[in-house]
């Protein structure tokens, strides 16, 4: 990484040093600005703190979502032009950091919020430090290794999970104090619109029918998004180009979707390799059965429920089937534009190869579960995918 000048880092610096000489009462001065690779509207920053009167940690980390093209093609925005998803990803993104913050630092799932600006559309954030993206982990790693990062991981989701049990109307409040009437959740907005497209695609892309029995399993495995007996707080966008790893433990970076839901719903995503991008991770029934282990053992006390292998199997058939379905829906359809943005990450595979995966793992997960009807149907359509020309 690199110090950068252009002028629109500039704007965001001077942004962050006005902010927190509001809130410090007394001026900061802040310097050497290194480029994070923020995308789209985005730019993140972490800066060395030169004049700090009261004690601010020697470096922090600004993300500010702007207008005008600068700097990873970002562009400031002005609140009332904002579109809904835009205007509702940056809210979501400071009242979850918010949030956050306010729990035990053990319990913390990232970076800790030290200011904000929700006109400015500006967050000051604790630098985490050195880290190692948890993709190059995965990827480079010896298999020990990768089965301990993997079980790190899903333990600090559930450390998480047990923290924010029952706080869904603190966090409801945080939102309606940011005069937010009504802040969209895009991942469940996404499930809505799949929940009845899949059956077509699959029918005229693989030519399979899929069972009535399927499609009802589907249309409440979609009700976790907005209900379920183990709601709790998540990040939601868990794909490892957003976690870290670093001397803390595992944390997870972009709260841009974060809200509550059915806490099962994380670990499937996992579970599933991370079904909102075209990720893959080698997830064998060892590596798997230990993830799981290492997330229940962190939420089993707040949900006792959780302590019967047979109630965990089938609500983790349950999670993992909507989010097959909505990668189905993501992926399966020649969608160039979409494939092509997530291609770019780092473990990365052709989008046959993903769904394939996905499929034949959701199909071995409903067999240890007893669900017949999932593993029926996801095995045939895998053995459909596995047979089509996709890239």
């Amino acid at each position: 990484m690199t110090a950068i000048l252009a002028d629109p880092v500039s704007e965001v610096v001077a942004a962050a040093e006005k902010l927190l000489t509001r809130r410090t009462g007394a001026p900061v001065t802040l310097v050497d600005p290194v480029d994070l690779g923020g995308s789209g509207r985005t730019i993140v920053l972490r800066v060395r703190v030169a004049e700090n009167p009261f004690s601010l940690p020697r470096t922090l980390v600004i993300k500010q979502v702007r207008e005008e093209s600068g700097v990873s093609g970002a562009r400031a925005v002005d609140p009332d032009d904002l579109s809904g998803d835009s205007r509702s990803a940056f809210l979501r993104e400071a009242v979850s950091y918010q949030f956050a913050t306010a729990l035990a630092t053990d319990s913390r799932p990232g970076a800790e919020l030290l200011a904000s600006d929700l006109e400015a559309r500006l967050l000051v954030l604790s630098d985490l430090g050195d880290a190692t993206p948890i993709s190059a982990l995965l990827e480079h790693s010896d298999s020990d290794t990768v089965t301990n990062t993997l079980m790190a991981m899903a333990q600090a989701l559930g450390r998480m999970h047990a923290a924010t049990v029952g706080r869904e109307e603190d966090f409801t409040a945080l939102l309606r104090r940011a005069e937010v009437a009504h802040c969209d959740d895009t991942v469940a907005e996404q499930v809505e619109r799949a929940v009845p497209a899949v059956p077509g695609l699959l029918s005229d892309i693989l030519r399979v029918d899929v069972s009535p029995e399927l499609t009802e399993q589907v249309a409440r495995a979609a009700k976790l998004f907005e209900s379920g007996r183990f709601r709790a707080f998540s990040p939601s966008d868990l794909c490892p180009d957003n976690i870290i790893v670093n001397d803390e433990g595992v944390r997870f970076l972009d709260y841009e979707w974060g809200g509550f839901r059915d806490a099962m719903l994380d670990i499937a995503y996992a579970l599933v390799s991370f079904p909102g991008c075209l990720c893959s991770i080698e997830l064998s029934e060892d590596r798997t059965q230990a993830m799981i282990e290492a997330w229940r053992a962190e939420v089993v006390g707040m949900w006792p429920a959780l302590a019967d292998d047979n109630v965990l199997a089938a609500r983790m058939v349950e999670a993992q089937l909507i989010w097959v379905w909505l990668s189905t829906y993501l992926f399966l359809p020649d969608n160039h534009t979409r494939i092509a943005a997530v291609r770019e990450h780092h473990l990365s595979v052709p989008r046959s190869e993903a769904l394939t995966q996905r499929w034949d793992k959701l199909a071995r997960s409903a067999d240890h579960a007893g669900n017949t009807v999932v593993a029926h149907d996801a095995r045939l359509i895998a053995d459909k995918i596995r047979g089509l020309s996709v890239g």
